[in-house]
């Protein structure tokens, strides 16, 4: 979002980033390796690149906790929030000062990122700030910035998935309340978020994209049940979540009644712009290049010539993507609504991730496997497993070439058989 103040009122860049490093110096310490850009130093400190987390109840609350903790350390002074408006808790700061936080604060430790950090902040702050009511933006944008509370998608069902216009979550009108049934899945921390971003289906007479309304529940609710689900990695991040009877005050309602679509594809457009993964500062999801290098070289193949051609391409591919993510995020910082652009980083993203399971298989053979209690090998099985997940997550693969074909490209739309149909008369 972009900030509401003059940032002529900035300090300089170089006392800004002397200030900021100063401060990351009496709060965290320096990365042994220094930088994501930096060469690793192999078998030295954690070694993460889970793309969904396998762990327990306790030991996934305790990351969150450990997450939180840090953004609002760094909301004490604005730093989770550099260029967001005043009123948000934000600084008001150039662009280029954010870009200089984000860069200094790589050269940290920092605790690991969970998607529900940057759900909270990347998704649904900005959605809200964007489609909300003077009185939910005070209560809710610079709340979910600084993680004082969490939030989940209650978007995708079990038969509406990467056709998420096919839902049939109901929110039926009972004077000034809603009254909500149905179920959700795949919603990401449900578990441990105190609200949730709800697409439901409000109107059954018209055309699937046009009945939907979007609301902000507390997930405490009467009516409420939540059921995490576990995962092939090892996790139950992802929850289905039903709704039996829970009313709901229509001052939750999010944007028009009947706009929730335009709602839903607000935040699918910020949760495919990955030029925030981390949610706060911690490594990147799925791992990072001097990861792969750093494996690679550990297990002596970098003379290959094959091997060498793939790292090659694999360091490429990084390369685009962050220059894709990096465009994205200046659009973002300077207030822009997301667009199909969130659509190719998404792509690029997942591809990516593929091409390193792939990459990563060749390298390691059967450590990848077997736990031999090596450094920075077996570990490399929960991005193997979780990998694929982000080919759906978001929006599929398919659908995001369908955005790119027909919004950017101009090329002729998918035929939609139900295009014209009523919701009530679709087949489903």
């Amino acid at each position: 979002m972009a900030a509401d103040n003059d940032s002529a009122s900035a300090p300089s860049l170089e006392d800004f980033t002397r200030t900021a490093r100063d401060w990351l110096e009496a709060n965290a310490e320096y990365r042994s390796g220094g930088s994501d850009d930096k060469e690793l130093v192999w078998g030295d400190g954690e070694f993460s690149v889970s793309v969904f987390h396998s762990l327990t109840f306790e030991e996934e609350k305790a990351l969150l906790e450990r997450g939180k903790a840090w953004i609002q350390k760094k909301a004490e002074h604005g730093y989770h929030a550099i260029t967001a408006p005043v009123k948000y808790g934000g600084l008001g700061y150039p662009r280029s000062h954010g870009r200089a936080f984000s860069k200094l604060e790589a050269q940290f430790v920092t605790p690991t990122g969970h998607e529900t950090l940057s759900v909270t902040v990347g998704l649904i702050a900005p959605t809200i700030d964007l489609f909300g009511t003077p009185d939910q933006k005070e209560q809710f944008v610079g709340r979910f910035m600084a993680t004082k509370d969490l939030c989940c998608q209650l978007f995708s069902e079990p038969g509406a998935g990467s056709d998420l216009a096919s839902l049939g979550c109901r929110a039926e009108r009972d004077g000034d309340e809603w009254v909500l049934n149905g179920q959700k899945v795949w919603s990401s921390g449900a578990q441990f978020s105190e609200w949730g971003e709800l697409i439901a289906r409000s109107n059954a007479d018209v055309v699937k994209h046009k009945g939907m309304t979007a609301f902000i529940i507390p997930m405490n609710l009467p009516g409420i049940e939540i059921r995490p689900i576990k995962q092939m990695s090892g996790g139950s991040s992802f929850n289905e979540v039903f709704f039996n009877d829970v009313r709901i005050p229509d001052s939750m309602r999010l944007g028009p009644e009947g706009e929730g679509w335009k709602v839903a594809l607000t935040t699918l457009g910020f949760e495919r712009d990955h030029s925030g993964d981390g949610g706060g500062g911690g490594s990147r999801v799925g791992g990072s290049w001097r990861q792969v290098l750093a494996t690679a070289r550990a297990m002596g193949v970098t003379a290959d010539p094959v091997l060498r051609q793939e790292l090659a391409k694999a360091y490429t591919h990084f390369r685009v993507e962050g220059f894709v993510n990096r465009r994205a995020a200046d659009m973002r910082r300077a207030g822009s609504p997301p667009g199909p652009e969130g659509s190719l980083g998404k792509l690029i993203w997942t591809e990516g991730m593929t091409r390193v399971s792939d990459l990563i298989s060749r390298i390691l053979g059967a450590s990848l496997v077997a736990d031999t209690g090596e450094w920075g090998t077996f570990a490399w099985g929960e991005h193997v497993l979780g990998a694929p997940g982000y080919r759906i997550a978001g929006g599929s693969d398919e659908t995001q070439r369908n955005i790119i074909g027909e919004r950017v490209l101009g090329l002729p739309g998918e035929p939609r058989v139900d295009k014209d149909l009523a919701w009530k008369d679709t087949r489903r």
